[in-house]
């Protein structure tokens, strides 16, 4: 479902956070992307969801160069995959329906579907009946379960999250992930960066590490005839 080619990414300022990365993701896959913080991970998934364009290399996803598509076509491109953050960027000032609706108003769907599928995201992240509440009256985990339900809503065949865990405890993080397997269980290509090692043993899905923008260690592709190269 994805590929990236030789993939580099270099800022204005001249610091190069990815070097020649490459490797493949199949579809259905949960991926997990890890390395330390500045390794390259949050730029990685911001590529792949075209909120950075690469300086050199090849994005392919679902057999589409998206390094070449236009302006006018990124938001349209962008309604195909749901974004999950470590600080939720929920809106505080509106309920938990207007969050996880934003996606699909955006997207100029009709109001009687909004709240059927509203609801059904909510029903696969255990927040059915909270849609009034403000995100402030929610738990931590709460509040990243409607972030999770905000991504899933439009139900996007990727998922790309950035330390979707890194403000909860064991627990609570292990209950984030769980969703996210369900989801790569039912067909949806999950991408997670983590710099949580005990998350990674826990699910044993392939990994993949970065370290100073170089892709390092890891399995970087399923087939093992393909290998990564620098």
């Amino acid at each position: 479902m994805i590929r990236l080619e030789r993939v580099s990414k270099r800022y204005p300022n001249g610091r190069e956070a990815l070097t020649n990365v490459s490797f493949f993701v199949d579809r259905g896959e949960l991926l997990f992307i890890t390395g330390r913080s500045g390794a390259g991970k949050s730029t990685l998934l911001k590529v792949i969801a075209l909120l950075e364009r690469p300086t050199r290399g090849t994005v392919t996803i679902n057999g589409r160069n998206i390094g070449a598509l236009s302006a006018r076509h990124i938001p349209a491109f962008r309604r195909q995959l749901g974004m999950v953050f470590q600080d939720h960027k929920l809106l505080a000032d509106r309920p938990v329906f207007d969050n996880v609706a934003l996606p699909l108003v955006v997207a100029g769907t009709p109001f009687k579907d909004i709240d059927k599928r509203v609801r059904a995201a909510l029903d696969q992240v255990g927040l059915l009946g909270k849609e009034r509440m403000l995100p402030l009256e929610l738990s931590v985990g709460e509040q990243q379960r409607v972030g999770i339900a905000r991504a899933v809503v439009g139900k996007p065949p990727l998922i790309v999250a950035d330390e979707p865990t890194g403000n909860l405890d064991p627990d609570l993080a292990l209950e984030v992930m769980r969703l996210f397997r369900r989801f790569s269980e039912v067909g949806v290509t999950v991408l997670v960066a983590t710099h949580d090692v005990h998350i990674v043993r826990e699910f044993g899905s392939r990994e993949i590490v970065l370290t100073s923008g170089e892709l390092t260690g890891g399995s970087a592709d399923p087939l093992p005839s393909l290998v990564a190269s620098r």
